[in-house]
């Protein structure tokens, strides 16, 4: 299960999703490292045609999480070759120009 949260700002939607289960963790690789805050990922449970939806609206997206991402890659708004791996994970950014 996924968990979708959105954000209108002046900027337009942020849209934030993650896997349940990496909620509230971190997780590294040689460069950074990724804190799954709850503050900010922490939202509604979603299917995949309500995150689809709310990513074709949305102006930014946060995205972690193996299903997460797969689904933003699946709908064509992430390319997989801009994809981070975490211990794991994945996570990806979408920004609408």
């Amino acid at each position: 299960m996924m968990l979708l949260r959105e954000r209108p700002t002046p900027e337009g939607l942020l849209v934030s999703v993650c896997d349940r289960e990496v909620l509230g963790e971190t997780f590294e690789n040689e460069q950074v490292s990724l804190t799954v805050e709850q503050e900010f990922y922490d939202g509604e449970e979603a299917t995949v045609e309500e995150v689809v939806s709310s990513l074709a609206n949305a102006s930014v997206a946060n995205l972690v999480g193996t299903d997460a991402v797969g689904v933003a890659i699946e709908h064509g708004f992430v390319d997989e070759a801009n994809v981070l791996e975490f211990e794991g994970t994945r996570h990806a950014q979408y920004l609408r120009l």
